[in-house]
């Protein structure tokens, strides 16, 4: 069952044109990686699907709502938990007030955020602006999980993540697969990960959806070609 699906999505800023046509579908429990270089729409992409910045044109559906027009809490409350690039959360806060701020109920509360990411519970009365960058990531995942959403949506998780860190989140994005069954959204150039972790890939070329199929589908030629690797 299609749990998101755009058709020709276009956006601005301003007046600069970003997407010229965007096509993604995503279906409830599929892990999707969405890929191309620096600049290509990735990150405009997601700010589109969460609300943040309005589509011009162009089909944007979740579990059967029309999102356009919608605002981006609006977009929350129907499932959509996004975990944005650059992490963000909120310094001044302990981690459990930054936990306890998104919680809606459902399976995801403190003990089962503690038990994907024990160092969260550590460090539970610790402020997030004195965390490690590795820690403030896991706790933006953790937040978005407190949300209880059905599409979880990870632009960047492990940019810049030292490589023990990478390896943690990525772990615990595949227990969340596993386990939990939960829809998922990733934007990320790791593609040895990615390759693992995904169903299927959808690949940006400056703003417009160039190729989507089996992430395993992907031939070296298109790597090249779309991806620089």
């Amino acid at each position: 069952m299609t749990l998101l699906s755009l058709q020709n999505v276009t956006a601005f800023y301003g007046a600069s044109q970003a997407l010229f046509g965007v096509d993604l579908e995503i279906a409830e429990g599929e892990v999707v990686a969405l890929m191309g270089r620096n600049g290509m729409g990735k990150s405009t992409t997601i700010k589109t699907i969460c609300g943040l910045l309005p589509a011009q044109s162009g089909q944007l559906i979740f579990r059967g709502n029309d999102l356009r027009g919608m605002r981006a809490h609006q977009i929350a409350r129907l499932g959509v938990g996004l975990v944005p690039e650059g992490r963000r959360c909120f310094a001044p806060l302990t981690v459990e007030e930054n936990l306890m701020a998104a919680a809606r109920p459902g399976h995801w509360d403190m003990a089962q955020v503690g038990a994907l990411f024990p160092r969260l519970i550590e460090r539970r009365q610790q402020v997030a602006g004195s965390l490690s960058g590795g820690e403030q990531q896991m706790l933006a995942i953790g937040r978005a999980l407190m949300t209880n959403p059905r599409l979880l949506v990870l632009d960047e998780a492990t940019e810049g993540l030292a490589p023990v860190v990478r390896r943690e989140i990525w772990d615990a994005i595949a227990t969340l697969r596993q386990s939990q069954g939960l829809s998922i959204l990733v934007v990320d150039k790791t593609l040895k990960e990615l390759s693992v972790l995904a169903d299927k890939a959808v690949i940006l070329s400056k703003g417009t959806s160039v190729w989507s199929g089996a992430i395993s589908d992907l031939t070296p030629d298109m790597k090249a070609r779309f991806l620089g690797v």
